[in-house]
């Protein structure tokens, strides 16, 4: 009997065409043409050396496979196949090779992957089709700087900005919940470039304002951050190198029964704004189905406080959760989840429900617990529901 073997593969809808792992892998078995990245799975010794250099994690992709998947078919991915059946019965690489024994808890291993709590995420299934990739690091678009406003106050002690980018009639066709990538001028330390640094989109698809197709950014200035004090510094008529659209899967539903229960912290609100209006614009004096957990340190640290706060509640339910005011215990976005019991609970038991999460990774673990204890207590286990939801399209997390 012969074994399957396990090959490493990039992820085409989340890889921006950096190429640092391409200049990292010691043996060459990394290489690239203008639409994909690829690896060579006969020259591939699995050292791991492109892992941590990629700025995605889209090098860190995996499948169990009777023959590898050829150079050729690679290069004309747009997304990385399924892990598929397998009947033990061709020869796989030297060195390459899994006991039978292994094969299970290799695809149990993958699809508990690197991309949050439950593995991939798929698109829902009425999402519209995204565009990925049309622009790369060696062919970015520039863009125009058509405003640059401060969201948070002046004396918080966050620095978080709306950016507002034209491409001048260029074709940039985003979706809500896509990231694109902005390439800061200069070069690193070592003489090279600097890569793109990415950003998630917190405008509708028609734009900021509607029919313009104008894009709006969620920046945090980071102290060091070659990226976004760049970004954070623009003023209106600068311009600015651009590379995507990225990400295929933390898209927006186009069913408009579709609910919407968003959790995010700081920048992580991004993709939620652009989720916000999008429904606003589509349902009009409807009710949205939205449902928001949105926290920061003070209001005056939260990006949007003033917007949000104009937002009919029966299209967007708000809680706003601080952790650091004045005489009062710190809540954060988990802690007044468990406090709305009822409403997560009604949202969760609802077929119609889509679950977005989104912000810095250490949230991730309190998010998880409260889903667990609000699922648990009306009898549904968590994680086999959240199982459910990822395969059905309505669960997604993008942490950082």
């Amino acid at each position: 009997m012969n074994h399957p073997l396990k090959q490493h593969l990039i992820d085409p809808e989340i890889c921006i065409r950096c190429y640092t792992c391409e200049n990292t892998c010691p043996i060459q078995a990394i290489e690239h043409n203008d639409d994909n990245v690829i690896v060579d799975a006969t020259k591939c010794n699995f050292c791991m050396d492109c892992i941590p250099v990629c700025p995605t994690g889209s090098i860190d992709e995996w499948r169990v496979v009777e023959t590898p998947y050829s150079l050729e078919e690679q290069y004309e991915w747009e997304e990385l196949p399924e892990q598929g059946e397998l009947t033990m019965s061709d020869t796989p690489l030297d060195g390459a090779s899994l006991d039978e024994s292994d094969v299970d808890p290799v695809a149990a291993l993958l699809a508990e992957a690197h991309k949050g709590a439950g593995g991939k995420s798929r698109a829902p299934d009425s999402a519209a089709k995204p565009t990925i990739n049309l622009y790369n690091l060696s062919h970015a678009v520039e863009a125009v700087v058509q405003g640059n406003y401060r969201l948070t106050d002046e004396g918080a002690d966050t620095d978080v900005r709306h950016i507002i980018l034209d491409f001048n009639g260029k074709p940039f066709p985003v979706l809500e919940g896509q990231s694109l990538g902005i390439i800061a001028p200069g070069v690193d330390a070592e003489g090279k470039p600097h890569l793109p640094r990415l950003y998630s989109v917190s405008s509708p698809r028609d734009g900021e304002r509607p029919g313009y197709h104008n894009v709006s950014l969620t920046v945090k200035r980071e102290e060091g951050g070659v990226c976004s004090e760049h970004i954070c510094g623009l003023s209106k008529g600068d311009t600015v190198s651009v590379t995507g659209p990225f990400g295929a899967t933390f898209l927006l539903p186009a069913d408009p029964e579709a609910r919407l229960l968003m959790i995010c912290t700081g920048t992580g609100s991004a993709p939620m704004r652009s989720f916000s209006m999008a429904r606003q614009r589509t349902v009009g004096a409807r009710e949205g189905g939205m449902v928001m957990f949105f926290g920061a340190r003070t209001p005056e640290a939260l990006p949007y406080f003033g917007p949000l706060g104009k937002m009919p509640d029966k299209l967007l339910q708000k809680h706003l959760v601080f952790s650091r005011l004045p005489d009062q215990p710190k809540e954060y976005v988990q802690d007044r989840m468990l406090a709305e019991v009822d409403i997560v609970a009604q949202m969760l038991k609802d077929p119609q429900t889509y679950v977005y999460i989104c912000g810095l990774k250490s949230m991730e673990q309190g998010v998880e617990e409260a889903f667990t204890s609000i699922a648990e207590s009306i009898g549904l286990p968590w994680k086999a529901l959240r199982d459910e939801m990822r395969e059905a399209g309505r669960y997604h997390v993008e942490t950082y």
